[in-house]
């Protein structure tokens, strides 16, 4: 059995709000029709949507090629309402995929080794 997938949900800490996102395993397209509505959803109730995101990726793995397409769309489409986007991960390619990642999103990104320490970062 092969766990894979995105979980999302609302976190507050003291005073601050954030995404959560936690991505397990190897992504795939259908992962991304499911996620990507929701998503989509919980933004348009925003006039002006600056968004702080903090992504698990501990336990991810990477995506299919289409799924990477996939990502990519939704962050071109969204990029400029992410004001801290932060990436907690421990592969050896994340900080570089964090730096990619960061030319299609307004806001700031940043990789971490830590969840405390990307929770830090979210609330300043």
């Amino acid at each position: 059995m092969k766990k894979h997938g995105i979980n999302l949900g609302i976190s507050r800490v003291d005073t601050h709000v954030f995404v959560e996102l936690k991505a397990m395993g190897k992504l795939s397209h259908e992962d991304y029709q499911t996620i990507t509505p929701m998503l989509e959803s919980a933004i348009a109730g925003i006039d002006h949507p600056e968004i702080n995101m903090l992504v698990d990726a501990s336990e991810f793995q990477g995506w299919e090629l289409r799924a990477l397409w996939d990502d990519f769309k939704l962050g071109l489409q969204h990029g400029k309402e992410f004001k801290k986007l932060a990436i907690v991960g421990h592969k050896k390619w994340m900080p570089f995929a964090v730096k990619i990642g960061s030319w299609f999103i307004a806001g700031e990104a940043q990789h971490f080794d830590t969840l405390t320490d990307a929770i830090v970062w979210l609330n300043k």
